[in-house]
């Protein structure tokens, strides 16, 4: 990747709770990555009686969440009924549009005493303009159900959008991609001419390299050019690719709200301040609304 077109990103940890992850975007230097707008690296950990994991009920608006697990599982819960156990390379995708509520919890069959094993990725995805106040949304897709493939030491997962000539099932608002590539050699990943838009490359794992560069687990590397030659991979590495196509609008974020408009992440805080969110049925929790100020550059 070209020196002057690539950032270099340091994993910054932040506590929520019962749980240290850590933030990878946005990033002081670069709020976006296509419509990416947000991802946060949970764990390598482990889930036990002291530590399980409660994320009480919170709203989201203007985006799409993105819930992707290498290891251990998550029960999902939102405010248009939904209700599922996403597990371990499955993708739980929930679309708030115009506005949802939803939780996040260790499923009740790991409440059993013993210790797990709990690792993954939570991403938002902001969501096209016109499609900013769409119905709410919660679609999941299988890992069987996810193309996979393998070549020459690379095993391939497309989660999410185009790429790599493949798509994937879960139905996404623009045009982006995400996946998950694993070493199985030392192998040489082409990125030329298969995927579109600014890119991203996370390293969950292992090392790469990309010229004199070498880049770590707990690093991401974002390039704002498509037509990229390749990147070294150390057998075991694990990564994900992600981006697409940016939006021609800024975004802005306020807590748990991505809008175009700053007027709309005001009135999105006033109604939850107000409770006029939908809420989960048969769920009471509440997370107040944090005092916070804009994050627009």
């Amino acid at each position: 990747m070209a020196n002057n077109e690539k950032l270099i990103i340091e994993e910054r940890s932040r506590d929520i709770g019962s749980f240290l992850v850590g933030r990878l975007l946005p990033f002081s230097k670069k709020r976006q990555v296509g419509p990416f707008t947000f991802i946060d690296h949970m764990g390598p950990s482990t889930i036990g009686p002291d530590n399980y994991m409660d994320v009480d009920q919170h709203p989201h608006v203007g985006l799409s969440t993105l819930t992707y697990l290498i290891e251990g599982a998550v029960e999902h819960k939102d405010s248009t009924g939904a209700h599922k156990i996403i597990n371990s390379r499955d993708v739980g995708f929930m679309t708030s549009g115009k506005g949802v509520a939803h939780s996040e919890r260790t499923p009740l069959q790991y409440k059993d005493g013993k210790v797990y094993p709990i690792h993954g990725y939570q991403v938002w995805i902001a969501l096209p303009k016109e499609k900013e106040e769409m119905e709410p949304q919660f679609d999941f897709t299988a890992h069987a159900e996810l193309p996979k493939w393998s070549k020459d030491g690379l095993h391939y997962t497309l989660i999410a959008g185009e790429g790599f000539g493949k798509t994937s099932p879960l139905p996404v608002h623009s045009p982006l991609f995400m996946m998950e590539i694993e070493a199985t050699e030392n192998a040489e990943l082409c990125i030329a001419h298969q995927l579109k838009g600014e890119i991203a490359v996370v390293v969950c794992e292992g090392i790469i390299k990309d010229g004199e560069h070498t880049i770590s687990a707990g690093q991401m590397m974002i390039s704002k050019t498509e037509n990229e030659c390749s990147l070294a991979l150390k057998k075991g590495t694990r990564i994900l690719l992600f981006g697409g196509e940016p939006f021609p609008e800024e975004r802005y974020l306020l807590w748990n709200f991505v809008s175009h408009s700053k007027k709309r992440l005001q009135q999105a805080a006033e109604e939850w301040k107000t409770h006029q969110f939908p809420k989960i049925k048969g769920d009471d929790t509440y997370i107040p609304f944090p005092e916070i100020k804009f994050k627009s550059k």
